[in-house]
């Protein structure tokens, strides 16, 4: 029998985050900080809504684009939040996840032969999604000197003839880097000079620290360039529904759509009925949790800085980015080491991105006391390789 597997798809590694994750659930007693996923419940009002929706019979189909109910919300939703304006007839898409939102939105601006600049350390699908595309990823560092921010000089530099658009996570998975309008304006410049696209990922916008996201969709002359993609999983911990969006300009969006309408057909109901009630009276829970990863954050930070791990403070998301390069070892080195003597999972930085070399990232997702033990441990390791 003959070869049937894509070469694209061939040259695609598997995700090195499950690799950790799937050695971790076969090992007893293991904290795991190698997953990004809320340790918090969906807030039961959601749940509450999408129970009665169920019960009511609401199970068929929606729109392609989603219900109308829900990209209203999502449009008044980003106006109020974030200073960003789009129809949600003709802006707005539904989607399951915002993995998808990212894959549809990269697959339909790619031509073969397009460059797209991803910024890196990143989440790990981005550049597959740009191969599968038929485009060619080029990494733009983002350095830990720069706490991580993309910099117009570094963006400068990767820039060809052959560009096409730049994709771009803040707050940032798996620094914790965010980008400030300052930083998005000098970005802004050489946008438009090179006549570029820009897809922000911003599924971690409402996990901000120290000060408020600023969307780059926000300035004027940046709002018809760009990609904005979101989603409910981390804000609102509801990961397992699967409800993201994309908003663009009206031409993208419709290529987007003709993408989703064939691939998904439409996100699941009972997902967009619990995410409409999200925006509606999920506020306060979801404020409470970024209360609580901000103390997390503060604990977390500070103790591995004690162990001699130099490390950043995160400005968003759920994540901090270690160094381990004082220990010696290589991050791969030193995350397998540590789940095998210490049973505490944390995930390699060279598996984010070139630029992710030497660090290793560690969700704080997890409970104080999970930390702590999760602290104390590293702590033994660390003693034991001196």
């Amino acid at each position: 029998m003959r070869d049937f597997i894509s070469e694209r798809v061939r040259a695609i590694p598997p995700s090195g985050i499950r690799r950790f994750f799937d050695i971790a659930q076969t090992m007893e007693d293991v904290i795991s900080l190698g997953v990004g996923e809320p340790d918090f419940v969906t807030p039961w009002c959601v749940c509450e809504a999408s129970i009665y929706s169920i019960e009511q019979g609401s199970t068929a189909y929606t729109s392609n684009t989603g219900t109308p109910q829900l990209r209203g919300a999502i449009s008044r939703y980003l106006d109020t939040r974030f200073n960003t304006h789009y129809d949600p007839e003709e802006e707005i898409i539904v989607t399951c996840g915002v993995s998808e939102a990212a894959d549809i939105a990269i697959r339909a601006i790619t031509d073969p032969g397009d460059e797209v600049l991803v910024a890196e350390p990143c989440y790990v699908s981005y550049t597959p999604c740009v191969s599968l595309a038929g485009g060619t990823p080029v990494s733009v560092p983002c350095r830990a000197e720069n706490e991580f921010r993309l910099t117009a000089d570094a963006l400068a530099e990767r820039i060809t003839a052959r560009t096409k658009a730049l994709v771009a996570n803040f707050p940032n998975n798996p620094t914790g880097g965010v980008m400030h309008e300052a930083d998005w304006r000098a970005i802004a410049d050489l946008l438009v000079d090179h006549d570029l696209l820009l897809i922000s990922d911003e599924v971690y916008a409402e996990l901000t620290y120290d000060g408020d996201h600023f969307s780059p969709a926000a300035i004027p002359e940046l709002r018809d360039r760009t990609i904005t993609l979101n989603g409910f999983s981390k804000a609102f911990a509801m990961t397992g529904w699967r409800i993201g969006y994309l908003c663009a300009p009206p031409e993208i969006a419709a290529a987007a759509l003709k993408i989703h309408q064939y691939v998904a057909l439409c996100a699941p109901v009972m997902g967009q009925i619990a995410a409409y009630e999200a925006l509606r009276n999920g506020e306060a829970e979801k404020d409470a949790m970024v209360r609580e990863y901000r103390l997390r954050r503060n604990l977390f930070v500070d103790g591995l800085n004690k162990l001699g791990l130099a490390c950043h403070v995160p400005r968003g998301a759920f994540y901090a980015f270690p160094s381990v390069e004082s220990t010696g070892m290589n991050d791969t080195e030193f995350a397998e080491a540590l789940l095998r003597e210490q049973h505490v999972a944390v995930v390699p930085g060279s598996v984010l991105g070139p630029s992710g070399v030497g660090h290793v990232r560690c969700a704080y997702a997890v409970s104080r006391d999970d930390l702590k033990e999760a602290l104390s441990r590293m702590g033994t390791f660390l003693e034991s390789i001196k």
